[in-house]
């Protein structure tokens, strides 16, 4: 059975979610990862209901044994490991001068170190076949702002590390690549979390979450001679 890992899920209405609901819609039997039991276990019972193999896995991407755990799951058996997903990262603000050191280590922990764990793990399970690993980058993946000196190294050093992956991994069959997010997603954790700021911003300046998980099943779907390593997703009037 050819399996898929998708950490970061929060809620349903979510891009981590909406992941794992595409993945499995294609016949993946998929794993659903985050930090929360009810989110997971949410996420996995909306896509049994839809017919389709889920299961949700409790994880801390920051944790090498919480990692491995999830992927013996997903390599059990007959499983198959086609498609690794490395969605964690949330925003965090702030000055530098005015930071403390362990925010700023947890940003990194948080984006680039668990995404090193991830990796490792899902390249050194992929089957002789190959696979496909991905990873969600934002706007602060490409260029440092005032205010959010953290997220924009996390986000950086993430994106460098998936571009030595590629380069490493590419000869054994296995696709990286990297989603620059540019703007804010059109889901719970706007809509619901910030409803001022998505108010403000209004619909038209929300990023369509159906079409931000198109990018990743396009580049799950690309050949091995025509792979793209990158791709980046914004609303019409995002200004970049």
């Amino acid at each position: 059975m050819k399996t898929a890992v998708v950490i970061g899920v929060g809620p349903l209405n979510g891009l981590g979610a909406q992941l794992g609901v595409r993945f499995a819609e294609r016949g993946l039997r998929t794993y659903v990862a985050g930090r929360t039991q009810a989110s997971v276990d949410a996420v996995a019972e909306h896509i049994r209901a839809q017919g389709h193999d889920a299961k949700g896995v409790v994880t801390d991407a920051r944790d090498s044994d919480s990692i491995a755990s999830l992927f013996n799951l997903a390599t059990a058996g007959q499983n198959e490991l086609t498609l690794a997903i490395y969605n964690v990262g949330n925003n965090t603000p702030g000055r530098i001068v005015d930071m403390d050191p362990k925010y700023f280590e947890t940003s990194w922990r948080t984006c680039c170190f668990g995404g090193f764990l991830f990796a490792q793990e899902a390249v050194n399970r992929m089957s002789p076949n190959g696979g496909t690993l991905l990873f969600t980058g934002a706007s602060a993946s490409m260029r440092g702002r005032a205010n959010f000196g953290a997220f924009n190294s996390s986000k950086g050093a993430l994106r460098l590390l998936a571009q030595a992956l590629a380069k490493e991994c590419g000869p054994d069959g296995v696709h990286v690549g990297h989603v620059v997010i540019d703007g804010p997603i059109g889901g719970d954790k706007i809509i619901k979390g910030i409803p001022q700021y998505a108010e403000q911003v209004g619909e038209a300046g929300l990023i369509d979450l159906a079409g931000i998980v198109d990018a990743y099943e396009y580049m799950y779907d690309q050949p091995r001679r025509a792979w793209t390593f990158e791709v980046d997703v914004r609303t019409s009037i995002e200004k970049w």
